[in-house]
C-alpha cells in the first residue's frame, strides 16, 4: 500500500534528521546520540539488553556495546533479573538519570521550536504517535523475534 510506504519513508527521514540534531546536542554534554537513546529506553524501567534493542529497533550486539560503555562510565548498572538469571536487567544509576535529565533539558527548547515551526499541535503529535504505535503493534505480531 502506497500510503504506508510513504509514511515509513517519512518516519525514516524524520528519524535521521532528529538523530543528527540529537548527536549535536549530546556531543555538547560529552555524550553520543546512541548513549542518549539507550539511556532514554531505560528511563521508564529496567530492561534486558535484548528488550532495549527491540525497543530501539537495533541488533542486541550494538546495544550491548553501548550499554557496556554506559556501565563503565557509571551511567547504567546491571541488577538481577528474577525471570532470567543469565540476562540481567540494566537500569539507570543516579549519574545516568542526571545525564538524561540534562540531555532532555537541553533538547526541550529545540524540540519545542521544531514543533512550533511545523505548526503541529500536541493533539496532532498524540494522534500520530497512536497511529505509529498501532502499526508497530501489528508488525510486532507478524515479525518473529530473534
Amino acid at each position: 500500500m502506497e500510503a504506508y510506504r510513504l509514511l515509513i519513508a517519512d518516519v525514516y527521514e524524520l528519524a535521521g534528521l532528529s538523530r543528527r540534531t540529537s548527536e549535536e546536542m549530546a556531543r555538547a554534554v560529552g555524550q553520543t546520540a546512541a548513549r542518549w537513546h539507550v539511556l532514554s529506553v531505560l528511563s521508564d524501567a529496567p530492561r534486558t539488553v535484548p528488550s532495549a534493542a527491540r525497543r530501539l529497533g537495533l541488533a542486541p550486539q550494538s546495544v550491548q556495546r553501548v550499554i557496556g560503555d554506559l556501565v563503565d562510565s557509571g551511567h547504567v548498572e546491571a541488577v538481577d533479573n528474577p525471570d532470567h538469571a543469565r540476562s540481567p536487567l540494566m537500569r539507570l544509576t543516579g549519574q545516568g538519570r542526571r545525564a538524561l535529565d540534562e540531555l532532555f533539558a537541553r533538547s526541550e527548547d529545540d524540540r519545542a521550536a521544531v514543533v512550533d515551526r511545523a505548526g503541529v499541535t500536541a493533539g496532532e503529535l498524540a494522534a500520530a504517535r497512536e497511529v505509529l504505535r498501532k502499526l508497530a503493534g501489528a508488525l510486532r505480531t507478524s515479525v518473529p523475534h530473534p
